[in-house]
């Protein structure tokens, strides 16, 4: 099986350095490799090339972006990222044909265009909100709204492309009360129930 982990931390000096996402990124390649399996990478602060990027997603059988969560999303250089790459992609139609409608046959929905079908999509967050915000119908925040929902703009990217879209893992309240290494097996344990 081959791994390609997109790391979309963007460095802000003396206040977010990348570390606790590269950690993470670092044990999921650690993860993949003890199992045998190839893992290819791309950090989008470091640049990419987008012939690569979309060859590098089109091999892949498991897609995991592995970001923080600025502002209720990932920073904004994986949506410059996205753009480019899936526009590409889409141009050489290689992760997908078009929305998937034909004139032809008007029972096609769309997002039914994808050319990824058989393939695996993960998102593995830092938050530095607390866990116990989501999914909870008392939040004053979110209002019962759990993190799949805050990454559905994401996720449909992938979906839309014919990849089916795993369960994310999220790290949570990083600033004022982090639990890193009970946080990395956690990790480890949910990729070995969701990737594998």
């Amino acid at each position: 099986m081959k791994i390609l982990i997109i790391n979309t931390h963007l460095t802000y000096p003396e206040w977010s350095e990348g570390k606790l996402n590269l950690t993470f990124m670092e044990a999921a390649k650690a993860f993949f490799v003890e199992r045998g399996h190839q893992v290819i990478e791309t950090v989008v602060e470091r640049g990419y090339t987008l012939d690569e990027e979309v060859q590098k997603h089109t091999s892949a059988d498991v897609v995991i972006l592995q970001t923080p969560v600025n502002w209720f999303s990932a920073p904004w250089i994986y949506k410059k990222y996205v753009d480019e790459v899936f526009n590409m992609g889409l141009g050489q139609k290689v992760l997908l044909d078009g929305d998937g409608r034909t004139r032809q046959d008007p029972s096609k929905q769309y997002g039914t265009g994808g050319k990824m079908q058989g393939r695996k999509f993960m998102i593995s967050a830092t938050w530095n909100a607390p866990k116990e915000i989501f999914d909870n119908p008392n939040s004053v925040l979110f209002g019962g709204k759990g993190t799949a929902d805050l990454f559905l703009s994401i996720t449909s990217n992938y979906k839309f492309c014919g990849y089916d879209i795993l369960p994310d893992f999220g790290v949570f309240d990083i600033f004022k009360n982090p639990d890193i290494p009970h946080a990395l097996e956690e990790y480890r344990q949910h990729l070995e129930k969701y990737c594998l």
